[in-house]
């Protein structure tokens, strides 16, 4: 199962390590990583996969949320598919 974390506010030392500390407890593989910071703002876009094809993402969701209001960032996880057909033009 693929899915698309996105990741974006003001930088801040340790944004990086938090978010993919987190991938790693819920058992996430990083594919493809980007990040990229513009006049102090951060964002950054990871594409994961798990092994577990039926890995409910729901068991992860809200720990990015709690990550994000704790940080002050807004990060959301999506199914891949989803992300996909979000930002097709």
């Amino acid at each position: 199962m693929k899915a698309v974390v996105s990741v974006l506010g003001h930088d801040r030392i340790g944004i990086v390590y938090q978010v993919t500390q987190l991938l790693a407890k819920h058992g996430f593989n990083i594919l493809d990583i980007s990040q990229t910071i513009v006049d102090s703002y951060f964002t950054m876009i990871v594409v994961v996969e798990h092994e577990d094809e039926n890995f409910a993402l729901e068991n992860v969701v809200g720990d990015y949320t709690a990550l994000g209001e704790s940080l002050g960032l807004d990060i959301r996880m999506q199914h891949a598919a989803l992300f996909s057909r979000m930002h097709h033009i």
